[in-house]
């Protein structure tokens, strides 16, 4: 169960997706909800070699910007959080967003961020998703990245390759119990049919036992190819995957997989380790 989430408002189409999620899931497990914003002024500041009166014209029309999507997106979740009877808190934070994430998510038992852009307040960055996966990376965990269409989680792919970081993100989601009546699907990627089957057999029997149903699929392909797609023909609403701070999801195995997804991936993702 969990008590305390952590939502990052970045005033971008993610957003209110976020505050949804964030809002329902507290419903759910009687937990309250910490809002973060957080702005770099050196960012906003940032612009293209001008005369100093545009530039300085360009960086106060982006601070305007920012802080009308700020106001907005606080007052959309205290009004949600008011509606349904929900503790909610602000932090409004200035300087390095992942210092301050992380700083903050220590304190939080889960973290809520849009997909592909997480405090960038529409003015991305060239890899926003690397940046998400830099959070990852330093410890916050676990993470739902949320996509731009809220879907209910009926049904969720578990990106399983025996590793003990993919272990781990597995036993977190069953162990939560954040949609008891979801159902699993278990998918091994690996080039021995044998220790494919072993795989699957061993993760399928622990999430059995903590009630799930579970289905199971063992593929010889390149997930990084694959993944998307099986989750798509399944009609995946969740994936969920292991990472660590020397590779993500054993990049050795599976290559760049984890930060596919977040590339590409239409449906949320729960990233943990």
């Amino acid at each position: 169960m969990i008590k305390r989430i952590l939502v990052g408002l970045g005033g971008t189409p993610f957003t209110p997706v976020a505050i949804r999620r964030a809002v329902m899931l507290a419903r759910s497990q009687g937990a309250e909800i910490t809002g973060v914003t957080i702005v770099d002024p050196r960012k906003l500041g940032r612009v293209a070699p001008t005369s100093s009166d545009e530039a300085d014209s360009v960086a106060r029309g982006r601070r305007r910007v920012t802080e009308e999507q700020i106001e907005h997106a606080t007052a959309m979740l205290e009004a949600e959080c008011r509606t349904s009877g929900i503790t909610c808190r602000l932090h409004r934070e200035v300087g390095d967003p992942f210092s301050s994430m992380v700083a903050l998510a220590r304190y939080h038992d889960i973290v809520i961020v849009g997909l592909r852009s997480i405090f960038e307040h529409d003015l991305l960055c060239p890899d926003p998703e690397d940046q998400l996966l830099k959070l990852v990376m330093s410890g916050v965990r676990p993470v739902i990245a949320v996509s731009t269409e809220f879907r209910s989680i009926n049904r969720v792919l578990i990106a399983y390759s025996g590793t003990m970081e993919s272990a781990k993100a597995m036993k977190r989601f069953v162990q939560l119990r954040l949609w008891p009546d979801a159902r699993l699907k278990i998918m091994t990627f690996n080039p021995s049919l044998a220790d494919a089957d072993r795989l699957v057999a061993d993760a399928r029997d622990y999430c059995r036992a903590h009630g799930f149903t579970v289905d199971w699929e063992t593929n010889p392909g390149e997930p990084s190819a694959l993944l998307l797609a099986s989750a798509a023909l399944w009609q995946a609403d969740m994936i969920a995957m292991g990472n660590s701070l020397r590779s993500v999801f054993m990049r050795r195995v599976l290559g760049d997989t984890a930060l596919d997804a977040i590339r590409r991936s239409p449906v949320p993702l729960f990233l943990c380790s």
